[in-house]
């Protein structure tokens, strides 16, 4: 075990801890769009104390194993028909994780009037814009992506502070809801309404990695085994850091969802099948899989449907190589933009 820790953190890029309340005080954020100002406003009111530290680590792509047994790891897979919510564990042995659907510079539209599933996090976990600021202060790279390779950053310990309701809701002056473009073109009232603190704080732990964006026809064989590389890299650079924050084995527990499939077009059950994948090679416990509706429950058990019948139907070992092969004569396509 300590050998192979070791070979995985030879894939470290860098680790820094900040103290969360200095973070804040010495890096404040820098909004364009009045209503992400307003939020702060109600979430970081004057005086309000931050507390614990915050530590960031940034990790070049991992090798993928050559091979994959059932029989050394089952990943545990638990569906949920909303989207995030943060509830903070009552394991004190368990380590959860949250995917941030990142752009390739980490947090980059914090403090615009967008709104998708990136600047939402950063909204509720509001240390999220001053690290951003700290980073570009200190010429610490802030890159999930460098030199067309995937290089996954994770945060530890970040406070949320805020819940924010994105569901339609005419009575509240959302009738659209508040995601994408409808956050922008919101009142200062339905934020107002919209925004809840928390008090105390939870505390939450993200990954953040880019995925492909923008293709067309059928995913090629270097997308799939690139976007394979990539989950893994985020889902093993959680686990060792959750070994370091509970060096008594914890159990991992992964947030995720259809990362990829929004703006930037993927498709829902290949991104689903590349994480379910991921999860069983870097030995998460527990992935939950955030589907948010019906449609997206069918495509989570289409890509579980897959992978259990089609790429592993027994305990036998099997070549990773071989299961990016088979995955590609599947033929998925790209999907399309939802335009957010």
């Amino acid at each position: 075990m300590e050998k192979a820790m070791n070979d995985f953190l030879d894939s470290l890029i860098c680790r820094q801890t900040f103290d969360t309340q200095d973070l804040i005080n010495d890096h404040p954020p820098k909004f364009y769009n009045g209503n992400k100002q307003l939020v702060y406003d109600i979430c970081c009111p004057p005086g309000c104390n931050h507390h614990g530290q915050l530590a960031f680590s940034r990790w070049y792509a991992m090798v993928l194993p050559e091979y994959l047994s059932s029989l050394e790891h089952q990943t545990d897979i638990s569906e949920r028909k909303g989207y995030f919510e943060y509830e903070p564990s009552e394991d004190s042995t368990q380590m959860e994780w949250y995917l941030n659907f990142a752009h390739y510079e980490l947090f980059f539209a914090y403090g615009s009037s967008l709104f998708a599933q990136d600047e939402m996090q950063v909204a509720e976990h509001p240390a999220l814009s001053s690290l951003r600021e700290a980073l570009l202060d200190s010429k610490i790279k802030s890159l999930t992506v460098e030199s067309q390779q995937p290089t996954p950053i994770l945060i530890r310990g970040v406070e949320r502070r805020c819940a924010i309701s994105t569901d339609p809701n005419s009575e509240q002056g959302r009738p659209f809801g508040l995601y994408g473009n409808n956050f922008g073109r919101a009142t200062s009232d339905a934020i107002e309404q919209a925004t809840k603190p928390l008090n105390p704080p939870t505390i939450t732990n993200i990954i953040a990695m880019e995925a492909p964006a923008g293709g067309r026809g059928y995913y090629s064989m270097a997308q799939i085994e690139y976007i394979l590389q990539t989950a893994f890299t985020g889902f093993s650079a959680a686990r060792i850091e959750s070994q370091l924050e509970l060096p008594q084995a914890p159990s991992l527990m992964i947030h995720t969802g259809f990362w990829g499939c929004g703006a930037y077009g993927g498709n829902r059950v290949l991104m689903a099948l590349l994480q379910l994948l991921s999860a069983r090679l870097s030995q998460v416990n527990c992935l939950v899989f955030h589907t948010s509706d019906a449609m997206g429950s069918q495509d989570l058990a289409t890509a579980q449907q897959i992978l259990d019948r089609d790429l592993v139907p027994d305990d036998s070992p099997v070549k990773v190589s071989d299961l990016v092969e088979k995955i590609h004569a599947m033929e998925f396509q790209w999907g399309f933009s939802d335009g957010n």
